[in-house]
C-alpha cells in the first residue's frame, strides 16, 4: 500500500528518539498524524490503553515536532468528541466538546494539547474531526485491510464476498426512522482531498483551524445494508442484536465550516458508490 516514492519506516509514534531522528535528518515540514485506536467498545473495556495509545502518544509526537521546527500540523480527530449532539440536527464545530467514552475523550485531549502547543510553539495545526469514513480507492489501488475490522461497511462487505458467515446490526430501538443508527459516512477519497487542501491553506495562511470532515447527511445501518445488497446483488445473513455500549442514536456533520475555509466540494458523495468501491476492494 506504500506510494511509490514514499520512505515507509516501521515504528511507534511514542518512539521520541525514533520521531525525533526522521524529523531532523528529513527536514520533515508537515506531519499528518492518523495513528490511534479507534473501536469504541473496546475503549470502554480498556481506557488505559486509549490514553496511552491516543494521548500519551500523541503529546510525545507533538513535542518532537516542535522540537524539531515542524512548521504544519494535522491531526485525525472524531465526531465522538461531541458525545451526544442534538437529536436529528446537524453538528457544528461550535458546540461544545462532551464526549462520553474514552475513546472520545482521549481524542477531545488530543486536541487540547494541540492547540496549547501550537499557541505556545507557533505551530500551524488542522483538527479534522471525521465522522464515519467509508468506501475504498476508486482505482483498487488500497482499501481497508484491518484484521477483524468492526467497520460496518467492511464487515457487510466481508459477507457479500463471503469472508463472513452474517452481518449483526448492534440495536433495532433507537429514535430513528428504522431503528438503527444514523451515520455520516464519508468517503475516503473525499477525505484524502480535504487533507491536502488543509495543509495548502496552513502553508498559505498559517493558523489553526478545527474543522469536521462529513457530508451534512446520514444513513442508517439498515439502509447501508440494503445498499450492500443491492450493488453485490446478494443476499446477506442480517441479524439483530442488542445495543452496543457507546454507540449514538444519530450522527450528522455540519459542512459550513469544511465548505467556507477549504472550499470543499465533494466528488463521491453517493451510497451506492462508496458501497462499490468497498465492494471492489474485497
Amino acid at each position: 500500500a506504500v506510494a511509490p516514492g514514499a520512505r515507509l519506516v516501521v515504528g511507534d509514534i511514542g518512539d521520541t528518539s525514533l520521531v525525533g531522528a526522521l524529523i531532523r535528518d528529513k527536514g520533515i515540514e508537515a506531519i499528518l498524524h492518523f495513528a490511534g485506536s479507534v473501536v469504541v467498545p473496546d475503549s470502554i473495556a480498556d481506557p488505559l490503553g486509549y490514553y496511552l495509545n491516543n494521548t500519551s502518544k500523541t503529546r510525545s509526537l507533538i513535542e518532537e515536532a516542535v522540537a524539531g521546527g515542524v512548521r504544519q500540523f494535522i491531526f485525525s480527530s472524531t465526531a465522538a468528541v461531541y458525545g451526544t449532539p442534538p437529536a436529528d440536527a446537524p453538528v457544528s464545530e461550535t458546540v461544545a466538546p462532551a464526549p462520553v467514552t474514552p475513546y472520545g475523550k482521549s481524542k477531545l485531549m488530543s486536541e487540547w494539547m494541540l492547540q496549547d502547543a501550537a499557541a505556545a510553539h507557533g505551530l500551524s495545526y488542522a483538527i479534522l474531526r471525521y465522522f464515519n469514513v467509508a468506501g475504498c480507492d476508486p482505482a483498487g489501488r488500497t482499501g481497508q485491510s484491518t484484521p477483524g475490522a468492526t467497520h460496518l461497511l467492511k464487515v457487510a462487505c466481508e459477507a457479500a464476498v463471503g469472508r463472513r458467515p452474517h452481518v449483526e446490526v448492534f440495536g433495532t430501538d433507537y429514535p430513528t426512522p428504522d431503528g438503527s443508527c444514523v451515520r455520516d459516512f464519508i468517503h475516503v477519497g473525499d477525505l484524502v482531498a480535504a487533507h491536502r487542501m488543509a495543509l495548502m491553506a496552513l502553508r498559505r495562511d498559517g493558523g489553526g483551524m478545527t474543522i469536521n470532515c462529513g457530508y451534512g447527511h446520514g444513513y442508517s445501518v439498515l439502509e447501508v445494508l440494503d445498499s450492500v445488497q443491492r450493488v453485490s446483488g446478494r443476499k446477506l445473513d442480517v441479524r439483530m442484536g442488542p445495543r452496543r455500549n457507546g454507540d449514538l442514536a444519530s450522527v450528522i456533520a455540519d459542512t459550513t465550516q469544511i465548505r467556507r475555509k477549504l472550499g470543499f466540494t465533494p466528488a463521491l458523495d453517493d451510497l451506492d458508490t462508496i458501497v462499490a468501491t468497498s465492494l471492489e476492494w474485497e
